[in-house]
């Protein structure tokens, strides 16, 4: 028996030898969160072993020998202080100096050294950014025949909506996903999380899908490719294109993308999925782990519904079931600039909510901490206040079930983040006046999107409101990986302990 036992440890060392070489031999998918801070923040504390934006914005370019895509909702690497539309207009070049604008430029600058290597580029933005927002992949196209422009405008195909997602891939093999926009000041000036995935060629190839799908809408007439729907689900009328699922079975389209998804017929609108694809990849970490673990599954989500394809999730559903995923008695961590129980931008508008109800149900079900950061910033929704105070009733909820057999332990806690000057952007002259404003307009503002619980991490791009899930393209990464789940919890509570976050209070408590 001893000696079989000593057999098959042999064995096993061996093999993990055996793997461990093979993998140091070739390409390894490797993972690192990645992070922008803004100036000025001198006791939020910084976690070892998270990148920052720009460093990893600049290593794409560089790194990138064959393709790169780049997916952006609005472009503004470069300061403009002299340009009057700008919200950089009147600042001194000390001033942009001291907000960190040269990173900007040095990511611009490594894309331009890119096209100049005959690198194949394709650049895809929202259309109709005020005030001139695609002017530089439009320079980064003129002349050159390997790099590809275009602008898309979502609302012509759902009504309303934007390209939202900020997602980069080099090389079909290295690949951003994240909060953070083509903009100098997402990297210096906004509280920004996303994913670097390196060598990961099977998810870099599925996100490529995911482009190439927006790339395709690019090129078709939205008139001929939509339709008006009384949609059930959400209770209004809205477009959507020709071959969603929202429509009825007779009344669609064939979809002209070069991939979709193929499901039974569910009404109204997509089914969840019940076993997602997930990819049984071993993401490599620091500090790198030497023993012979099973891969442990990571996913990717995309939006809107209606540019899924494979069994891919919708992003919703990647965020919902992170929420769940908590272990009974544990803690889900949301980290969110807008959260709103309702659509934003739809008339009429659409009451939605999926994600307080599945706060909800953990909090009673599971016996769950659940911690929400919001952010609180020159742009602040004044309506969140409202649905954020009804979110913390489930604590009065939860209590009051005490003379029920099986009580309630769970608990919401929600703080709004304040970034220091805040409330003092904008630019620093309108109309030849100074205006007193510390910091360029849209900035000062934490501007992540996560969710993180015991077992599972969720990165994505959308704000927790209807129209990001809906009719604003999306997309998320998702890891059971465990470091990559404890290091997210750790940026996390860096930010929830910091000085820099205030509680929300639950109704008839205000101070």
């Amino acid at each position: 028996m001893v000696k079989r036992v000593l057999v098959y440890v042999v064995v096993w060392l061996l093999a993990c030898l055996y793997l461990t070489r093979v993998a140091e031999s070739s390409d390894r998918c490797k993972a690192w969160l990645v992070q922008s801070i803004p100036t000025d923040m001198p006791e939020l504390p910084r976690i070892s072993g998270v990148l920052s934006t720009g460093d990893v914005f600049q290593w794409l370019a560089n790194n990138s020998t064959r393709s790169l895509d780049i997916i952006a909702q609005y472009w503004q690497l470069l300061a403009n202080p002299k340009d009057p539309r700008s919200g950089d207009f009147g600042y001194s070049d000390s001033d942009l100096q001291r907000f960190g604008a040269n990173l900007g430029a040095l990511v611009y600058k490594s894309i331009d050294n890119a096209a100049n290597r005959n690198v194949s580029i394709r650049l895809l933005s929202h259309s109709g950014v005020y005030p001139d927002y695609t002017k530089e992949p439009s320079d980064l196209a003129y002349g050159r025949s390997n790099v590809k422009n275009v602008t898309l405008l979502l609302s012509k195909w759902w009504g309303s909506g934007i390209v939202h997602a900020k997602v980069w891939i080099s090389d079909d093999r290295d690949v951003y996903i994240g909060s953070a926009n083509n903009d100098w000041k997402s990297l210096s000036q906004v509280k920004e999380v996303g994913i670097y995935l390196s060598g990961c060629s099977r998810m870099a190839r599925e996100i490529k899908t995911y482009f190439d799908n927006l790339w395709r809408l690019a090129s078709l007439d939205a008139s001929t490719h939509t339709r008006s729907v009384s949609d059930q689900q959400w209770l209004i009328n809205r477009t959507v294109p020709c071959w969603s699922h929202f429509l009825p079975t007779k009344a669609r389209c064939r979809s002209p993308l070069p991939s979709y998804i193929d499901t039974p017929n569910v009404s109204p609108g997509y089914p969840s999925l019940s076993d997602p694809e997930m990819f049984r990849t071993d993401i490599e970490t620091l500090p790198r782990n030497r023993s012979c673990p099973e891969p442990q599954p990571s996913y990717l989500s995309f939006a809107p519904p209606e540019l899924l394809f494979g069994k891919h999730q919708s992003d919703e559903q990647g965020w919902i079931d992170t929420i769940k995923s908590v272990v009974e008695g544990g803690t889900v961590r949301i980290n969110t600039m807008d959260w709103l129980g309702q659509s934003q931008y739809t008339n009429p508008k659409v009451y939605w909510s999926t994600f307080s109800s599945a706060v909800s149900e953990v909090v009673f079900s599971k016996n769950a901490k659940v911690k929400i950061i919001v952010a609180y910033w020159g742009h602040f929704i004044e309506a969140t206040d409202g649905y954020l105070r009804s979110l913390l009733y489930s604590n009065i909820l939860c209590s009051s079930s005490s003379s029920v057999q099986n009580k309630c332990f769970g608990q919401v806690e929600i703080r709004y983040y304040m970034v220091p000057g805040f409330n003092k952007t904008g630019p620093a002259v309108i109309n030849g006046t100074k205006t007193g404003n510390s910091y360029p307009a849209y900035t000062r503002v934490n501007h992540g999107k996560y969710a993180v619980s015991d077992v599972r991490a969720h990165i994505g791009t959308s704000n927790l409101v209807w129209d990001y899930f809906f009719v604003t393209s999306g997309v998320s990464f998702g890891t059971y990986n465990t470091k990559f789940v404890l290091k997210l919890q750790e940026i996390f509570d860096a930010d929830w302990n910091s000085p820099y976050v205030v509680p929300v209070q639950e109704f008839g408590q205000d101070v």
